[in-house]
């Protein structure tokens, strides 16, 4: 009987080093496409390992605190605190980001079973009057923003169509990804990944409790396969939407007087095709299996 080689700090280090990669190489494809210059990415880069170094070290005082950091990353002690003054102020200039009452309108149409048909699918509603109707939509996400102006930005976005004649309105797809609007898509990008990555990097420094992260991975199939298996994910979220955003609308109401509701959940669902991203040459078949 063979017993296996218990891994070795090299071997942790080798492998936290190709998970980096894995995650740096798809950031730095988005930079050059972009025209972002790396002295730009270099600048983000060092004011967060700064940042996460001086988070480890909360309590250490404050003369101590640069040759810490300094020590920590690697980093000269006057470029540690330039960073760490730039990192004050920004803080101390951040807002809270606002809230995409496109993406809460959507949602709601999509999950309500009040604005979806028998079959599940989101009705077309007049855009006036009693529910259900846009302007009751809107006006059960929020009194603050006309539902004309919540159905401009649908609109915008292509993610509605506004019939005239008969004044009605109409979701034209099925998941919010506002095509064209390229500062949107960022900010979804910036959200969605980072809480993703947050959570995935928090399971590998805890206990990997922490947070739910499954995938299923398969190898060997054809364009009309991975279509079909999109096909298939695709109605699948509108189950776990329709099953999930009604539950948490019901949580945030009732912890709404609770003195503990400070917590933030993002859920989600992803899909990745290697050949549609690379151009890469068709895998031998292989059985899918879970990771």
């Amino acid at each position: 009987m063979t017993t296996r080689k218990p891994p070795t700090p090299s071997d942790e280090q080798e492998a936290l080093l190709a998970a980096l990669r894995k995650v740096l190489e798809p950031l730095a494809t988005l930079a050059v496409q972009r025209g972002l210059p790396y002295a730009a990415i270099e600048e983000l880069l060092r004011r967060a390992v700064v940042g996460a170094a001086d988070a480890a070290h909360p309590d250490m005082l404050a003369h101590r605190k640069v040759s810490r950091l300094a020590t920590a990353t690697g980093i000269n002690r006057r470029e540690v605190s330039r960073l760490l003054g730039v990192l004050r102020d920004a803080k101390a200039s951040q807002q809270l980001p606002r809230r995409s009452l496109a993406s809460e309108v959507f949602a709601h149409w999509m999950s309500d079973a009040r604005y979806r048909d028998r079959r599940g699918e989101p009705k077309v509603l007049k855009r006036q009057g009693r529910a259900p109707s846009f302007e009751s939509l809107g006006q059960e996400i929020t009194r603050d923003v006309h539902p004309r102006s919540l159905l401009d930005e649908l609109l915008r976005l292509n993610l509605a169509v506004h019939d005239v004649e008969h004044d009605t309105v109409a979701l034209v797809r099925d998941a919010f990804v506002p095509r064209g609007d390229r500062v949107r898509m960022l900010q979804f990008l910036g959200h969605n990944v980072g809480d993703h990555l947050a959570g995935a990097v928090a399971n590998v420094l805890g206990d990997g409790r922490r947070h739910f992260e499954q995938a299923i991975y398969a190898e060997g199939l054809s364009e009309a396969s991975v279509q079909e298996a999109w096909q298939h994910t695709g109605e699948l979220w509108k189950g776990l939407l329709a099953a999930l955003v009604p539950a948490l609308e019901d949580k945030v109401e009732r912890d709404r007087s609770h003195d503990g509701a400070t917590h933030r959940l993002r859920l989600g669902l992803y899909t990745f095709d290697e050949n549609a991203a690379h151009g890469a040459p068709a895998a031998r078949p292989r059985k899918a299996r879970k990771q």
